[in-house]
């Protein structure tokens, strides 16, 4: 047998003896000096488990720093509605920030330092060995699992220790209340974002326009299997809210054969010569709907892959999207450009914005 210098370990030959098995030619390391398992070290206990006295302050500590964290929750909601933010006021952001984020660091640190101390002095520290099995356990194993569940609720306490578990409780509760308050802000201050999507620029007499020139449109212009994407006109000339008004009334205009158009009864006359207008905004989360299949008839939103079939007023046909396009009745003027009869008789955008 031969021994490697540089390791101290003995080599094999891969052709010694009787018995060996072709497919496993090679040299096998012998190893001689493997580590044995120590084991587990000695148990140290913690002065909670000797001191009962020291066990109630620690719990204490936990429940107090719990209830800590529902303060800070609760400070936090309070903050955003004594510290409003206001547009002409720079200061009135640096407050309100400054609250809130007070508010929020103190329910977040306290919860997090609570569990950690919650781990460290009381729950139970004893060194344990989980075999990981690589299929599904059969009924002991599993009834095992039920066993062992029932041993971390007797290890940490939580069943037994009714104010950290109370008080746990009610600060993971209080916790996100904070943010569900601060989602206000991120909409409309003193108006139903419902209310708002109600009506857009649209109104009776008002020329479909070229998005983003804002030229008026013609009828003749719109050629048969084209798509435009219109506004209407005189919103390029706002002084401010252009963004937000173009976000509600953006339309794609289409034109098919009036023969290939299914439209309802109810919305004779919202057509022109084949020339249909749909809402852009999609109906599932408010994406642009920008693509138009001019073999279909078909619109799809890039964003979820919703499919609106504009030959049959623009109903779902595939993807999350719950309800049609909302359509926009349009006309002809003396001139012969394309108007609007009316603003859309339905919300546009998103349906969650329907429930009022």
């Amino acid at each position: 047998m031969a021994t490697d210098d540089n390791s101290g370990k003995d080599l094999t030959a891969a052709d010694s003896g009787a018995g060996h098995d072709p497919a496993n030619a090679g040299t096998a390391v012998v190893v001689r000096d493997a580590v044995d398992n120590p084991g587990f070290p000695p148990h140290r206990p913690r002065v909670t488990d000797l001191n009962p006295s020291a066990e109630r302050r620690a719990e204490r500590t936990v429940y107090t720093l719990f209830y800590l964290s529902i303060v800070g929750s609760v400070f936090a909601i309070a903050a955003y509605m004594a510290f409003p933010i206001v547009e002409t006021d720079p200061g009135s952001v640096r407050l309100n920030n400054l609250f809130i984020g007070l508010g929020l660091a103190l329910a977040l640190l306290a919860i997090g330092i609570g569990a950690v101390h919650w781990g460290k002095a009381l729950m139970s520290d004893h060194e344990g060995i989980d075999v990981r099995h690589p299929v599904r356990g059969s009924d002991e194993t599993r009834a095992r699992a039920v066993e062992i569940f029932a041993e971390a609720n007797e290890e940490s306490g939580i069943g037994r220790r009714s104010l950290i578990r109370n008080s746990l409780i009610g600060a993971l509760i209080a916790f996100p209340l904070p943010a569900v308050v601060l989602f206000r802000g991120l909409g409309p201050m003193n108006e139903n974002p419902s209310e708002l999507l109600t009506h857009t620029m649209w109104t009776k007499g008002t020329r479909l326009a070229i998005d983003p020139t804002g030229t008026p449109i013609k009828a003749s212009d719109v050629t048969l299997g084209s798509a435009f994407h219109v506004i209407p006109e005189g919103l390029q000339d706002l002084p401010s809210g252009r963004l937000e008004e173009k976000a509600k009334a953006a339309v794609l205009l289409m034109r098919l054969k009036p023969e290939d158009l299914n439209e309802l009864p109810e919305r004779a006359g919202w057509s022109y010569d084949g020339i249909v207008a749909y809402s852009k905004i999609c109906t599932h989360v408010g994406c642009p709907v920008a693509l138009y299949e001019q073999q279909t008839h078909h619109l799809l939103c890039p964003c979820h892959q919703s499919q609106f079939d504009v030959s049959n007023h623009c109903e779902v046909i595939f993807g999350p999207a719950k309800r049609p396009l909302p359509q926009l009745p349009i006309a002809v003027d003396s001139e012969g450009y394309l108007i609007a009869q009316s603003d859309f008789t339905e919300p546009v955008g998103p349906s969650f914005w329907e429930r009022h």
